[in-house]
């Protein structure tokens, strides 16, 4: 879930227009969070196997 679509439970806005301190603070938060932030750890297994068998195939192939 990207955080343009969270509202705020402090002011019931949304968090993007950061009307309040906590939607400031939750934003905030949240842009500094890295590309993989929002993934939870079952989808960044699921990345991570196929980034292994992506790297398996190539050298199974150049070999």
């Amino acid at each position: 879930m990207t955080y343009d679509r969270l509202v705020c439970a402090n002011c019931a806005a949304p968090v993007t227009e950061g009307r309040c301190p906590v939607c400031r603070a939750n934003r905030e938060r949240l842009q500094q969070e890295g590309p993989f932030g929002g993934l939870n750890p079952m989808a960044l297994i699921a990345l991570l196997v196929v980034l292994i068998a992506a790297v398996a195939l190539l050298a199974h192939q150049t070999a």
